[in-house]
């Protein structure tokens, strides 16, 4: 039996790694090549690997052509979209979500968009930076809004979706939810979640939140049939992926007032394009896909994916592996 190498492509700084190697049991091989190395030195690495955990673009789906000895891809993140897990699963290969690492900077980053949205933030950022102050508020009143006794819809009760609902408890909100999957009451209990039909949930909410992983059962989950059936009032959150919205559909849901507005931190095509229709509208707060982004979230998902690289090392399975659907 050859040395067990657990190969980190693409590491930003070298605590990344030496965290990796300080968790690794006697026998296994950590290695990495830094972000910005060449392809051929990332593929050198996945040839011998036993265990690979890719950052960025620096895994090519064409590297398992040559590799030896892979039989699990660890994402750091909690999407795995961009691998091709079906294909993967034909050659013995597995691939895992970070099971939840990023799921609270997420979930903090999700209530932030929600009173972003609810408050006008963008535009008072607007107005502050260009010198307006606060010209104009006074006129609009009714379009300032508060979270307390407002049903909010989560579409997902995973790992994030569930502590989005625990963190809206002290708001004093009405939470429902929405999820292919059952959980137990003492699940729905902790996140004082009330389960809805689909339907329900899209017509009643003031609040819709997507936390659901992008595959062919929720792209463009949201669209015209979805817009027309909610509140004039209502606020889209998207935090998943932005496919999983239907872009087009809800640039026109907003321009014909079928919805209220949108906080957005993923869209369709990444980095979001110059000519994008989302960017530069009042009714529209937007991030740049950094809700995940915390140094904590970097060390949880760090530590999960020695763990259970460690877990295969020791003949066991590993956890929070993703099904080909």
């Amino acid at each position: 039996m050859g040395e067990f190498t657990v190969a980190f492509l693409g590491y930003r700084d070298d605590w990344e790694l030496e965290r990796l190697k300080s968790q690794a049991p006697d026998g296994m091989n950590v290695v990495g090549t830094p972000l910005g190395s060449e392809r051929d030195e990332h593929a050198a690495l996945v040839e011998t690997a036993d265990v690979v955990i890719p950052w960025m673009r620096s895994f090519e789906n064409d590297m398992v052509d040559s590799a030896k000895n892979l039989k699990l891809i660890q994402a750091l993140s909690a999407g795995t979209d961009y691998l091709p897990v079906a294909e993967l699963a034909e050659r013995g290969i597995r691939v895992a979500n970070n099971h939840g690492a990023n799921s609270v900077a997420v979930s903090e980053h999700t209530v932030m968009l929600m009173v972003a949205a609810y408050r006008q933030i963008g535009r008072q950022m607007e107005n502050l930076y260009n010198g307006k102050y606060i010209a104009d508020f006074f006129d609009i009143w009714e379009e300032f809004h508060e979270l307390t006794d407002k049903r909010i819809g989560i579409i997902g009760l995973g790992q994030i979706g569930s502590r989005v609902a625990k963190r809206l408890q002290g708001w004093e909100c009405e939470i429902v939810y929405h999820d292919i999957r059952d959980f137990d009451a003492e699940y729905e209990e902790a996140a004082h979640a009330t389960r809805v039909s689909f339907d329900e949930l899209i017509e009643t909410s003031d609040i819709i939140s997507c936390h659901v992983p992008l595959d062919r059962s929720t792209r463009g989950m949201l669209s015209d049939s979805e817009f027309e059936r909610m509140k004039p009032t209502a606020i889209v959150i998207n935090t998943c992926r932005g496919p999983v919205i239907d872009e087009a559909a809800l640039i026109r849901a907003l321009d014909s007032k079928q919805i209220k507005g949108a906080g957005i931190d993923v869209t369709e095509i990444e980095p979001i394009e110059a000519a994008n229709d989302l960017k530069n509208r009042r009714n529209i707060f937007l991030t740049p896909h950094l809700a995940g982004t915390s140094i904590e979230a970097r060390e949880k998902a760090l530590d999960w994916a020695i763990h259970n690289a460690t877990r295969l090392y020791n003949g066991e399975e590993p956890g929070a592996i993703i099904l080909p659907v």
